[in-house]
């Protein structure tokens, strides 16, 4: 449990819920210690309604919940940041966010799940799951052909097949990658070991 200082805000304090994944800003709303402790015992986030003065816990009746991954507090101990992974659209607008639709900055690590999801249903309708099941061999070899399809079309003025065969590239090395049991942020953490700041 955290240390966490609710008598600044009367009882409440703000919590800002994060996408686990990309990292994208959900929505922002407020905790009083009872909420915390709900939210902390179910693993899914509960909120202190200030309007209707009661707790509510997001996606009671949209069924879009928020499962915590992680909680964390600011340096001051009066403000909460949840990592959580969203079931659907967070905000009752009907977007993926209260600020807006979901971003493409970030949406590699959204692929990457769906290419795990994809892989581990096993649907022979799925060109996923039918390269997966090919082998490492078959994939490094599609790696291989996408890489030079885009080298072919680097030398060219069409920046819109370029940015198509770069996204193909990218799809089935994270396809590699997990023949290779190898995650995304493992290849981050790296290319972060290899830089220096300054």
């Amino acid at each position: 449990m955290l240390n966490i200082d609710f008598s600044k805000g009367d009882g409440l304090v703000p919590v800002v819920i994060q996408d686990n994944t990309t990292l994208q800003v959900l929505m922002v709303g407020y905790m009083n210690e009872e909420a915390y402790l709900k939210t902390e015992t179910e693993g899914r986030v509960t909120f202190y309604s200030r309007s209707r003065q009661t707790l509510w816990t997001k996606g009671e009746t949209s069924g879009n919940w928020l499962r915590v991954v992680t909680t964390e507090t600011d340096c001051d101990n009066d403000a909460i940041l949840i990592k959580a992974e969203p079931s659907g659209p967070v905000c009752h607008t009907g977007t993926w966010s209260c600020f807006g639709e979901q971003p493409a900055k970030g949406f590699l690590y959204r692929l990457e799940e769906i290419i795990n999801n994809r892989i581990e249903e096993g649907s022979t309708g799925s060109y996923t799951s039918r390269l997966f099941s090919e082998g490492t061999g078959k994939i490094a070899q599609k790696v291989g052909e996408e890489a030079v399809e885009l080298v072919i079309e680097s030398m060219g003025d069409n920046n819109g097949l370029f940015k198509n065969e770069a996204a193909d590239l990218l799809y089935h090395l994270l396809v590699l990658l997990r023949a290779k049991s190898v995650s995304l942020p493992e290849i981050e953490e790296v290319l972060l070991s290899r830089h220096k700041p300054g």
